[in-house]
């Protein structure tokens, strides 16, 4: 069975957004590397887990963009690729394909819209080293 991973929050300006939930929920935030996005941390976490933690979802701050434009949950699935041919199968439209993220790649996002027009992404671990 498949898990919602986190939740995403678009913005305009990641400053303000960041300043307006830790100011708000006191989440913690977690700033990810060589890529534009921001971890919210609504419960403390090891940072050096990097796989799946049972009973916790956290979120993120990302770049708003013209498919991406309102708050969504992401799902972790073992093969984005293979859920990606399903979507479509289902009548779902893929907005995004599999890609890399991070450097070196902590994983693989991809985007969809479901069967009522609602943006949801995809998360695929990368294998560890």
């Amino acid at each position: 069975m498949d898990k919602v991973e986190h939740f995403e929050i678009p913005a305009d300006d990641h400053d303000r957004a960041l300043r307006f939930y830790t100011e708000v929920f006191g989440w913690e935030l977690n700033p990810i590397p060589g890529v534009r996005y921001t971890r919210l941390l609504t419960k403390r976490v090891n940072d050096d887990d990097l796989g799946p933690r049972p009973f916790e979802v956290n979120g993120a701050i990302i770049t708003r963009t013209k498919e991406l434009q309102h708050p969504f949950v992401t799902i972790t699935v073992a093969d984005i690729e293979k859920t990606l041919k399903r979507i479509s199968e289902e009548g779902g439209k893929v907005l995004t394909g599999k890609t890399p993220f991070g450097s070196p790649p902590r994983g693989y996002i991809a985007y969809f819209k479901d069967t009522e027009g609602n943006t949801v992404g995809l998360w695929q671990f990368a294998p560890r080293p």
